[in-house]
């Protein structure tokens, strides 16, 4: 309860600049939401309907489409989002993607541009967009088992105007009990990821 306490609290922190410059519009139950993303979204590391968009749509009466593809990357996933906002016409997409491309050693500058035009993708078919931090490819962080968010979201999200939810996933990684291996959480990780978007998302008025 104590870990619990202090990861929301932490949100709440972290998200207050960006919800005093910018509050979204709040979604009734049953809104279509997109959760874009790769096998964080789609579930990796836990059983079928325990990932977080499952969670988040259970805490909060939301349609949520999981549209996590295991192994995507932002540089490729900007390819398929724009038949997935044709289809679904999302309210809101909550944007989880970048974790393959660090581990792929790609620029970071170059992985921003296309979370970027994911982005502008997204905002530009009328929906809402939100971005989950995925924490950067260090060695130094994965020794001493404390991961930290890159810094290239909170740009994009200064850069963008969007609601950036920080320190969620990387503090759900920095606990070996929450996590299937290294990248993944398991069935308590996404559990407890799911709460922490849930109270971001009402921080910014979403909820």
């Amino acid at each position: 309860m104590h870990r619990r306490t202090l990861l929301i609290s932490a949100v709440f922190g972290l998200l207050a600049a960006c919800g005093r410059r910018k509050k979204l519009k709040a979604l009734p139950a049953g809104s279509v939401v997109l959760a874009f993303g790769d096998s964080v979204t789609h579930g990796t590391g836990a059983a079928p309907g325990e990932d977080w968009p499952s969670r988040l749509a259970a805490l909060t009466g939301w349609n949520i489409v999981n549209a996590g593809v295991p192994g995507d990357t932002a540089e490729a996933g900007k390819a398929r989002l724009g038949p997935l906002l044709e289809e679904h016409r999302p309210a809101l997409v909550i944007v989880e993607i970048g974790g393959n491309d660090f581990l792929r050693r790609r620029a970071a500058s170059a992985v921003l541009e296309d979370i970027r035009q994911i982005v502008r993708t997204a905002k530009a078919s009328g929906a809402q967009v939100v971005l989950v931090a995925v924490p950067e490819l260090s060695l130094l962080a994965a020794l001493a088992q404390k991961p930290g968010d890159s810094p290239i979201y909170r740009q994009l999200g200064e850069e963008e105007g969007v609601p950036v939810i920080e320190s969620v996933f990387s503090d759900i990684l920095s606990h070996a009990e929450w996590r299937a291996d290294q990248i993944h959480p398991n069935a308590e990780g996404y559990r407890r990821m799911a709460a922490g978007i849930e109270a971001a998302l009402k921080e910014i008025g979403l909820r």
